[in-house]
């Protein structure tokens, strides 16, 4: 237990029993504990194998290369379409995680050999993902925008793309877009 944690669990207003569970069941697998995000997350020579976390109406582990995982248990969940390689198991009292121990630790243990074999997950590339047609649009108006746009990061390109494509009006992602554009000629990121 790294004592630099443990705020986490005390601090907790509700999940109190459970994270104390979670906790005592992913440290029993040899992991390091860290705070990263202002969360538990619990690591294997710096790599990053699994953390806790709580919501209003769940905690869960999230396993970061949970896509890579076989889940022969069919309980590992993808938080949203857009997460490409965490995974969730989630947990709403502390009995079923006190009768899920045992599968727990053989995901853990899968995730850590994951980890030590070097395998990592295809993550989709960014040409994949669709352009709103009003971004094509501007791309194609305004030579700066495109020049600055492919100057990103993929990861901001990604970004900017799953921003601007998430809402159904048309007048929505335009006023996204116009709000973004002097950002992205600054070269910045959509969270920067």
């Amino acid at each position: 237990m790294n004592s630099k944690v443990d705020f986490y669990f005390t601090k907790a207003k509700s999940w109190q029993e459970e994270l104390e569970q979670l906790r005592i069941i992913v440290l029993g697998c040899g992991l390091t504990e860290e705070l990263k995000w202002g969360v538990p997350c619990y690591t294997l020579q710096k790599s990053n194998i699994v953390l806790i976390h709580v919501f209003k109406e769940y905690c869960a582990l999230l396993f970061f290369k949970g896509a890579l995982l076989k889940d022969v248990n069919g309980i590992l969940i993808q938080q949203t379409e857009r997460v490409q390689a965490a995974r969730q198991i989630r947990f709403t009292n502390v009995r079923e995680i006190v009768q899920m121990q045992a599968i727990l630790k053989v995901y853990i243990y899968e995730a850590i050999e994951v980890e030590k074999a070097g395998f990592k997950v295809d993550l989709k590339k960014t040409a994949e993902f669709s352009i709103p047609e009003e971004f094509q649009n501007k791309l194609d108006k305004i030579s700066a925008l495109r020049t600055a746009f492919k100057a990103l990061t993929p990861g901001r390109q990604r970004g900017y793309l799953l921003y601007f494509s998430a809402p159904k009006q048309s007048k929505t992602r335009e006023s996204r877009i116009e709000k973004c554009m002097q950002q992205i000629l600054n070269g910045k990121g959509l969270n920067d």
